[in-house]
């Protein structure tokens, strides 16, 4: 009886790793091909997409009516890093290095 267990564990244990081996072979069609009237009126469909998307104008420039009352945006300080590494660097006596 033990010897029937330990089998049946190891079967159910194996099981998982065997399938993950396994070739994946798909035996379903994607689907039933089309007829050729299907596929003249799926070619004409689309035909008539990209004629209506052509005939959609092009976006214009969005009107902003309230542009012209903005100020201009606000200039951004020079940055202190440039104005601190012109000037003399002193050192524990006083005296300017170079």
């Amino acid at each position: 009886m033990k010897l029937f267990r330990m089998a049946a564990v190891l079967a159910l244990v194996a099981g998982p790793a065997f399938a993950q081996e396994s070739p994946h072979i798909n035996l379903m069609a994607d689907g039933p091909s089309k007829t050729e009237d299907e596929k003249a009126a799926d070619a004409a469909r689309e035909k008539a997409y990209k004629d209506t998307l052509k005939k959609i104008p092009d976006a214009k420039a969005s009107s902003d009516p309230w542009g012209g009352m903005r100020a201009d945006p606000p200039k951004q300080p020079a940055p202190k890093a440039a104005a601190a590494t012109s000037a003399p660097k002193k050192t524990k006596a006083g005296t300017a290095a170079n």
